[in-house]
């Protein structure tokens, strides 16, 4: 790089300190030569307000509550939810969750951890690789977008696998492809590309055939493109096969000898049939991607025109980079494109390239004669993202989300060990984090709507980890009246009903008791051991409908 790169002749026109603390600023950010600073500094920034308000439902409570049964069971090897194997999703973000969890305490800090040192290292990874493979002028910049955009600080904030996987697919991208730069200069390639399939199965591990399928996808869609036959066929590694499969293979073995069904189920229902099928939740048209991106990238996304410009320009800056940017941003809107079903975290693997193609613009101004202008609109949309970013959180905080919180927080101290929980018509994933719990609860629906299984929801998810064990489900997934039966039964523990407000119009006997806690919505009835209820009849029945 040359020596003045980042060096900057201060306007006359505007004021000395202003001007002088601005361009020191964007000097010293460019200056900045390690990784690992880079990576400190967005995990501070990432991490300061992840605890400061509770687990958002349903995805946060249902996977960090995942991990926490594994905590609280010492059971690491089988994801459970409600006592029941829970094959929705692979284990690694469980496993690192549970991890923090056991370190750092129960606690929602604790629960995003894993999502915001994904955040922080993909930052941390795009740095390195643009800083290397580029300049620190695009690395700096490029930075500054993904430090700030509110795509991926609000990944960062979110408990589920989308921020995981979304890092695992881009450091294998880019490991992958600093292989294929060391291959075509000579140097030695094999660490970098054994690392690649490393990460991949890692990737396998967080979400399954994506963590795979996409990161090769863009490498051979760029290496065919650019007719780079000779480093394709180098990049097919029998060690890296090798140790794919032995960090890969070994939990899903272990699954299947213990559930014959897990295959089917894991392989072809939760992967093919999802990607193909329309029966599964938020539809969404093939271009809702494309808004939906420009939204969460703003103010950045606003500077989009001056990229279109440039490109009509055609200036060949970064010619190295720009055909591996184009193919993983392509590859991977099309193939999230495609199914029925969407979700805005699919899209998190975006977040490099997108912040690549922003900074081009940037770059060519700061290079040129008017530096002034860019390091002004730099610093201009770099507080106004800042500023979204500070402004989610405090409405995070100001107007939270329903949550069980607040109701677990009373039950803590009127709760005893042997007291059974029974929740009406709903399954709520964060209850048993909050109360420090382990037990199983008893749900009640109608589980034979046969109908149940058109929708992707919680009485889906719970009907089908049932299935791999009958037994308990039989005794948890009730019916009302099943619980009518229970309730009228000989019990030698006694009951919490956990509700809504609501709940007293569906179920007449709640009527006439009065809730022991409540906050919000939320109610909860108790019934004590042996008490029977004024509805039942003057002999108890046993529970056995």
């Amino acid at each position: 790089m040359n020596k003045n790169q980042h060096e900057f002749t201060l306007s006359p026109t505007k004021p000395p300190f202003f001007s002088a603390a601005v361009y020191l600023f964007v000097s010293k950010i460019i200056d900045i030569r390690s990784e690992w600073i880079v990576f400190l500094a967005a995990f501070l920034w990432f991490g300061a307000t992840t605890g400061l308000y509770p687990l958002l439902l349903p995805d946060e409570g249902r996977y960090v509550g995942v991990a926490w049964n594994m905590v609280g069971t010492d059971n690491f090897l089988v994801p459970v939810i409600d006592g029941m194997p829970f094959f929705h999703k692979p284990p690694l973000f469980y496993w690192l969750t549970a991890l923090s969890l056991h370190v750092f305490g129960v606690n929602e800090w604790a629960g995003r951890l894993v999502s915001v040192l994904a955040a922080s290292g993909t930052v941390g990874m795009a740095f390195w690789f643009l800083k290397t493979y580029a300049d620190r002028r695009m690395a700096a910049v490029a930075t500054l977008i993904l430090l700030s955009q509110p795509f991926l600080f609000g990944a960062s904030h979110y408990a589920n696998l989308d921020m995981t996987v979304a890092a695992l697919i881009a450091a294998t991208v880019l490991a992958a492809a600093a292989a294929v730069f060391r291959i075509e200069r000579g140097q030695a390639y094999f660490g970098t590309l054994l690392l690649a399939y490393g990460l991949a199965a890692l990737g396998f591990l967080a979400k399954g055939l994506i963590g795979v399928v996409l990161p090769a996808g863009v490498i051979v869609c760029w290496l065919l493109a650019s007719r780079r036959f000779s480093t394709l066929g180098r990049m097919v590694s029998v060690s890296g096969i090798i140790l794919f499969l032995a960090v890969s293979l070994p939990w899903m073995i272990a699954m299947q000898q213990r559930y014959p069904d897990f295959f089917d189920y894991y392989i072809i229902h939760q992967h093919v049939e999802r990607f193909l099928e329309k029966g599964f939740n938020n539809a969404r048209p093939f271009w809702f991607y494309a808004p939906v991106l420009f939204g969460l990238l703003l103010p950045w996304s606003l500077h989009a025109w001056r990229l279109c410009k440039r490109t009509v320009r055609a200036r060949p800056a970064y010619p190295a980079l720009n055909g591996l940017m184009a193919s993983w941003f392509l590859v991977i809107f099309v193939f999230f494109s495609i199914p029925n079903s969407k979700l805005i975290g699919y899209v998190l693997p975006l977040a490099i390239p997108a912040a690549y193609f922003l900074a081009l613009p940037f770059v060519d101004r700061l290079a040129g004669p008017h530096r002034a202008a860019a390091i002004k609109s730099l610093l201009l949309s770099f507080s106004i993202s800042l500023c979204i970013c500070v402004a989610a959180v405090l409405a995070m905080v100001f107007y939270p989300q329903p949550s069980s919180k607040g109701l677990a927080q009373q039950l803590k101290s009127l709760r005893g060990p042997a007291d059974q929980v029974v929740m009406l018509d709903r399954y709520r994933y964060d209850l048993n984090f909050y109360l420090r719990a382990a037990e199983n609860a008893m749900v009640v629906a109608d589980w034979h709507d046969p109908d149940l299984q058109k929708t992707d929801n919680w009485r889906r998810e719970l009907f089908e980890a049932g299935r791999f064990v009958p037994d308990t489900a039989l005794r948890l997934l009730i019916t009302e009246p099943q619980l009518r039966n229970k309730l009228c039964a000989y019990r030698a523990a006694p009951l919490w009903l956990i509700g809504e407000d609501g709940s007293v119009e569906r179920y007449e006997f709640l009527s006439g008791l009065t809730p022991r806690a409540q906050d919000g919505r939320l109610r909860a009835w108790f019934i004590p051991a042996e008490e029977r209820l004024g509805f039942c009849g003057e002999r108890p029945r046993s529970f056995q409908e």
